[in-house]
């Protein structure tokens, strides 16, 4: 199954999906992706995703979730823009609906677990790890932090106290 344009996407069934090995595909455009929004300084250009279902040899339910493309990241430092290659490929354990996610599972970093909810929105899901796969401050490897236009002089912030001082006499 492929998907391009903004209709949703969605697995009535993941678990049934993730047994029969089935695929979904597309294309979503970064303007978008809403909640990504407060970290681009833009929406221009898309991402391209890809959804695996499979079982393991320890016959748990996966969903092999790979997504590209290029991202426009604000700087942190100068708050420009940054342009993010956008690279991810993870892999997430279904766990049935209303059952604990097993505390091994918790711990391994190999992959993630996720409740197995009906009618999952398949582009919601790939948001969701492009903003953990994000760097916490991105930041140019050279760039300057913004000044004000009137920044050519150092001025101390206690030079304005300076002339509010009473001489002592002696």
């Amino acid at each position: 199954m492929s998907q391009q344009g903004s209709d949703p996407v969605r697995l009535a069934d993941p678990i049934r999906f993730a047994r029969d090995a089935r695929v979904v595909r597309g294309n979503v455009a970064v303007a978008g992706l809403g909640r990504l929004a407060d970290q681009l300084t833009d929406g221009t250009g898309t991402v391209a995703w890809e959804v695996v279902g499979e079982v393991g040899e320890d016959r748990k339910a996966r969903l092999l979730l790979t997504a590209s493309g290029a991202l426009r990241l604000r700087c942190q430092r100068c708050l420009g823009a940054l342009e993010w290659p956008l690279s991810l490929s993870t892999t997430l354990l279904l766990v049935p609906v209303g059952q604990p996610i097993p505390e091994e599972e918790l711990e391994d970093d190999e992959q993630d677990a996720i409740e197995a909810v009906a009618d999952m929105d398949v582009v919601a899901l790939v948001e969701e790890e492009i903003l953990l796969a994000l760097p916490i401050a991105p930041r140019h490897d050279d760039c300057e932090v913004p000044r004000p236009e009137s920044a050519d002089e150092k001025k101390s912030p206690f030079a304005a106290l300076a002339g509010l001082k009473i001489p002592t006499q002696r």
